[in-house]
């Protein structure tokens, strides 16, 4: 039988996920250096969330936003990579199609969610500097829990229906995904059916996804850049694009990455391997870190966190 044979998708009982193709010594390195990366994650996103939990002061709907887009960080991050270093060190490194698919969805799901997630925290930025004086007014619990609950409730829609008519697909014989983790593109390429309907269907939601949240940032950081430009005092100013400018760095960061990966031609898949690592790794390790070093309020909040743990852990030596 032909590599290209068709076979019914339920026939596919596992996938191979062929991963970087390096030199097999480099396997430990790559690794290693997920391995790295994966735990500053975990520590990163774990400690915002704690932070910001224990925390009085960061009860704003700022951080409520915030604690959501560490949780989301957290979990998308976990689909890919522990799979990813079990596979390094692995000969056979396969997937389950049942791994695959559920791997296909969650990343999915987290990865619309926080797009619309960052559109919600612009436009809580636009309200905090354009209307400060309503901004507890109309940026109430009530508003903030919908706007988190709705881009949940994107992400699934969208990621359900994605994910049932990619895995709707007849598969060829061959069973290799060169990625590291099950990826539209990839998956496409194994496919022996007519991805017509799939790819329009695809670029309808990904208009529907991008556009409208896109919009919702530029047009609120052209109000808020206007606004600010009319603050008389430079401190003022400053303090003001303080708080957009790590939020337009995970826009920039997750947004371009994306955009590379699935509106450029598919005709570099080793170039497409390196520029996905930059949103399932890169932006959840890179988050924690630019809010927190660029943001006061969160510093502060450490600073008390470690100081009381520093004091019960004393306390408890002196009594032990």
């Amino acid at each position: 039988m032909g590599d290209r044979e068709t076979c019914n998708h339920s026939e596919v009982t596992d996938f191979i996920l062929v991963g970087f193709r390096v030199r097999p010594e480099l396997h430990i390195l790559l690794f290693l250096l997920f391995l790295l990366v994966y735990t500053m994650i975990l520590l990163g996103n774990i400690g915002m969330m704690v932070i910001i939990m224990f925390d009085p002061q960061l009860n704003t709907p700022m951080y409520f936003f915030l604690g959501n887009l560490s949780f989301i960080d957290l979990f998308y991050s976990s689909v890919i990579a522990p799979k990813a270093m079990i596979n390094f060190l692995s000969e056979s490194k396969s997937i389950s199609y049942a791994g695959c698919v559920t791997q296909f969805f969650l990343f999915g799901l987290f990865i619309v969610t926080e797009g619309f997630l960052l559109a919600a925290m612009a436009y809580d930025r636009f309200i905090a500097i354009c209307n400060p004086l309503l901004y507890t007014v109309q940026m109430s619990t009530h508003l903030c829990v919908q706007l988190v609950a709705g881009s949940y409730f994107c992400g699934c829609i969208t990621s359900v229906l994605h994910t049932s008519m990619t895995f709707a697909l007849s598969f060829c014989a061959s069973r290799t995904i060169d990625h590291f983790y099950c990826d539209t593109r990839p998956l496409q390429r194994l496919s022996c059916s007519d991805l017509f309907t799939l790819k329009m269907v695809s670029f309808t939601f990904s208009g529907l996804i991008v556009f409208p949240t896109i919009i919702v940032i530029i047009v609120s950081y052209l109000y808020i850049v206007s606004t600010v430009l009319k603050i008389p005092s430079t401190e003022g100013r400053q303090k003001a694009f303080s708080t957009c400018s790590s939020h337009l760095g995970v826009v920039s960061v997750l947004y371009g990455a994306v955009s590379f990966m699935y509106l450029t031609p598919d005709t570099f898949p080793e170039l497409s391997k390196v520029a996905s690592l930059c949103y399932t790794l890169l932006t959840p390790m890179l988050n924690p870190l630019i809010y927190s070093l660029r943001n006061k309020d969160v510093k502060e909040a450490l600073y008390k966190l470690v100081e009381k743990k520093s004091t019960i852990l004393w306390l408890l030596f002196l009594f032990h």
